[in-house]
């Protein structure tokens, strides 16, 4: 990948040997020049989906393009491989384009900024960051167009383009790029952002081989992928089976009417190579659901996810990559054939943590999480202020986080451990609307031996005529238990007009338009429970319902019977037993039902008609 990096310095990095006090200071200093970036890029942007939220991921690479630290793992590697000019020092790369970077990046909201990093003419590391921009064009205000069925409709598509030559900004092309988007303001200050994250990182790493000397820099980076290799082969020999495990889950509906969507994998270990194929995966969607899962990426996804069930104190990076071997069918819902659709891809990317501990967990269901890392709901709001100047909210919401074998979900959660979510006041202050409530949905997580976590309901009250879009799932499918534990609920958005009117709105919903007055509540789903419910103690039961967290009926469900705040020891023994008796044989997963059987009581239980069996075009291979 070098011969595309253009050095005045050609002399090789060596490796040499590193003794283990300087590799953890230099271990350390790029942990910290890691959070720094964050520090520096919260600090700097504008948008709150950046800014207050963090929907960002920073990384520094060797120069090779390993993410060594970093949030989530590296996409250099893929944007380099379709890169075809040459990179020399001062030149700082912007793009957004899955298609043009062998989904570096998965959807065009999402701006990437990469910097090579030089010391004395010669390529020592790689650092980048890539922020979720408020807009990006396209048919609608926030750029993730349900009802797209082209990449072309869902905004301006920016190569891998040089926004600084040499050090130098060429402002026509940022000019040209930020013409097309409805935040411009906005976008050029996380841009901005962006870029002084990654030169601060740059200016890091230059410091650190300055003193070191750059071949300990290099050899230390070398030794930390290294470690990681060793760790994850561990992990993998322990908990991937050779005999293969099949697991599979769906997306509920495309937002025109079709669904579910399922995706299936199936993995196993050969050696000491976890395998992961997604053969069986439906074919891709013609609207914008689609989700073009890079292999490496994936394997960031797998890493993350293991790392931190079995060790969250092992430093995640790249070094694992070669123990992986990950599948996908071109033209599948996982691997869209161009021109494809791709800006709801958030519902497949959370969706496939949940598969992740579907199969993981059957080898060791002891060990693993229900489900409820479904999702990452959206909500847009735009239109123009009583003072005649457009306003454009993008914000992400939290659902309730699976029942866990060390203990109950956490309640209202990011499915990003990184994230946070907009304080309501920054909202109010900036906006034209009011936070009512924001509180967790009682009930909502599943029950089990260990709780799953509460959906949360935020109702919000829109104080100018405008437009809502809304971008949800696990409104059809249930978040599932485990080891007995039952099923959360599913998430629900309804609508309450200025003048007492209600209707259901669909998970996924844009262009509905709202007047001063009009109340949204917006409701998430609930975290899957872990364990069976009836072996829970009373005592923990008792103080969920004086918190609030479940009702007295909801107590019922784990065969608790509370009256006048106290528990009726001989009742609830009784009502356990007679319960015990009638649920019979307890299974690995509880999904709430067979898909037909769920999709029957839709209506019923959400107040949506269940969508009909998708129609293909064409087939994965």
């Amino acid at each position: 990948m070098n011969n595309k990096i253009k050095q005045t310095n050609n002399a090789p990095l060596n490796r040499v040997d590193v003794d283990t006090v300087t590799v953890d200071i230099i271990e350390n200093a790029l942990r910290n020049a890691r959070e720094e970036m964050d520090a520096v890029l919260f600090r700097t942007a504008m948008s709150p989906g950046i800014r207050e939220q963090g929907d960002c991921f920073p990384m520094i690479a060797n120069k090779d393009g390993k993410m060594v630290v970093g949030q989530f793992g590296s996409f250099i590697h893929g944007f380099l491989d379709a890169y075809e000019g040459e990179l020399e020092e001062g030149d700082i790369i912007l793009t957004n384009d899955p298609y043009m970077t062998n989904a570096a990046v998965s959807h065009l909201p999402d701006w990437i900024v990469l910097v090579p990093i030089f010391k004395e003419g010669r390529h020592i590391a790689w650092s980048a960051m890539f922020g979720h921009m408020s807009d990006n064009g396209g048919m609608v205000p926030g750029s993730i167009p349900i009802k797209a069925e082209s990449i072309y409709q869902e905004g301006i598509r920016i190569p891998p383009t040089k926004l600084y030559k040499k050090g130098v900004l060429q402002a026509d092309i940022l000019e040209l790029i930020l013409h097309n988007v409805r935040t411009p303001q906005w976008n050029r200050f996380d841009l901005n952002a962006l870029v002084a994250s990654c030169k601060t990182a740059a200016k890091r790493c230059e410091e650190i081989a300055e003193r070191f000397g750059d071949d300990v820099f290099y050899s230390t980076m070398e030794i930390m992928l290294e470690r990681n290799h060793v760790a994850m082969s561990a992990i993998i020999n322990m908990i991937v089976p050779e005999e293969p495990r099949v697991f599979e889950d769906y997306l509920c509906d495309d937002g025109v009417g079709m669904g579910p969507y399922k995706i299936r994998c199936k993995m196993w270990r050969e050696g000491t190579k976890a395998i992961f194929d997604f053969e069986g995966t439906d074919p891709q969607a013609k609207s914008s659901i689609n989700f073009y899962l890079n292999e490496d990426m994936f394997k960031m996804f797998f890493g993350s996810f293991t790392i931190n069930l079995v060790d969250p104190q092992i430093l995640f990076n790249d070094g694992f990559y070669d123990l992986v071997d990950v599948r996908i069918p071109q033209g599948s819902l996982l691997k869209p054939n161009f021109p494809a659709a791709l800006s709801g891809r958030t519902h497949a990317l959370g969706r496939i943590f949940d598969v992740m501990g579907g199969l993981l967990g059957q080898s060791a269901p002891e060990a693993m999480n229900a489900a409820g890392f479904s999702d990452s709901p959206h909500l847009f709001y735009s239109g123009y202020d009583d003072k005649g100047e457009w306003f454009q909210l993008f914000q992400i919401g939290f659902g309730g986080i699976p029942g866990r074998p060390a203990g109950d979900g956490p309640d209202g959660h990011s499915l990003w451990p990184g994230f946070t979510n907009v304080p309501n006041e920054f909202v109010e202050a900036y906006f034209p609307l009011r936070v009512e409530s924001y509180e967790t949905i009682a009930d909502s997580g599943g029950a089990g031996l260990h709780r799953g976590g509460n959906g949360l309901s935020v109702a919000y009250r829109f104080l100018c005529d405008g437009a809502i879009a809304i971008h949800d799932d696990r409104w059809l499918t249930y978040p599932w238990g485990v080891n007995g534990g039952e099923p959360g609920k599913r998430s629900t958005k309804r609508l309450v007009r200025a003048d007492g009117t209600e209707e259901v709105l669909p998970a996924k919903c844009e262009g509905v338009e709202v007047k001063a007055g009009d109340l949204l509540y917006f409701d998430t789903w609930g975290g899957g429970g872990w364990g069976d419910p009836y072996a829970r103690s009373p005592e923990a039961v008792l103080q969920d319902l004086e918190r609030g967290l479940i009702t007295q009926s909801g107590a019922l469900r784990y065969g608790v019977v509370v009256e006048g705040g106290e528990i009726d020891e001989t009742a609830t023994a009784s009502l356990r037993e007679k319960l015990t008796a009638e649920r019979g044989e307890v299974s690995l997963f509880n999904r709430g039902g067979t898909i037909e059987e769920i999709k029957a009581r839709a209506l019923e239980e959400t107040g949506l008609p269940a969508p009909v069996s998708p129609t293909f075009v064409g087939s994965a291979k």
